[in-house]
């Protein structure tokens, strides 16, 4: 069955406004009763985590007593490659030109050429939190943040909320975190384990 994670990710939030930005959302998940403010070992990656609240059916589609989620919240402040896995890298899109480029041909395997420079960017970014990748099609350097990736499969931050083994998350609930957020622009990557 394997464990399985949603993650809103705040696209716009720098180093320094990824603690407060996270301490409010935090805030009011626990008022409302959706998360416990007390933290245990619930979540996967993280020594510890935020078990889900009373109202945790608040967050998501349906309240079945068969999805009650059996794990609970990361909030992961600090630069962070967030992804989806396993699978889903399909393609990037340009910012500029809104070329799409394939990241895997046809068999599903990666296009080494394509691939390489994203790759190579990836660590960059990891390591310093900067990098660009110069456009296949338009040949702009585009920053590593920039580009779309297909299903949100990788977001570049420095915040984002990991919700471990609940049922989906509601738009509507992703809306209000994003307004929380001051509206900056978030993710919503999914994958599973």
């Amino acid at each position: 069955m394997g464990d399985h994670y949603q993650t809103i990710v705040d696209l716009d939030a720098n180093a320094a406004d990824a603690e407060p930005l996270a301490r409010r959302v935090v805030d009011w998940l626990v008022a409302e009763g959706i998360v416990l403010a007390e933290r245990t070992d619930c979540v996967l990656g993280l020594p510890v985590g935020h078990p889900p609240g009373p109202r945790w059916g608040r967050a998501v589609d349906g309240t079945d007593a068969d999805d009650e989620p059996w794990d609970g919240l990361a909030a992961h402040t600090g630069r962070t490659v967030f992804h989806g896995c396993p699978g889903g890298l399909e393609a990037a899109t340009c910012p500029h030109c809104s070329t799409t480029t394939r990241l895997v041909d046809d068999e599903w395997a990666m296009i080494d050429e394509v691939w390489t420079p994203f790759a190579d960017a990836i660590g960059t970014w990891s390591a310093t939190g900067a990098a660009q990748v110069r456009c296949p099609a338009c040949t702009r350097p585009v920053p590593l943040r920039d580009w779309a990736w297909t299903d949100d499969y990788f977001a570049f931050a420095h915040l984002g909320f990991e919700f471990w083994n609940w049922p989906e998350l509601t738009p509507e609930f992703r809306s209000r975190v994003a307004e929380l957020l001051d509206g900056h622009r978030t993710a919503y990557v999914r994958g599973k384990i």
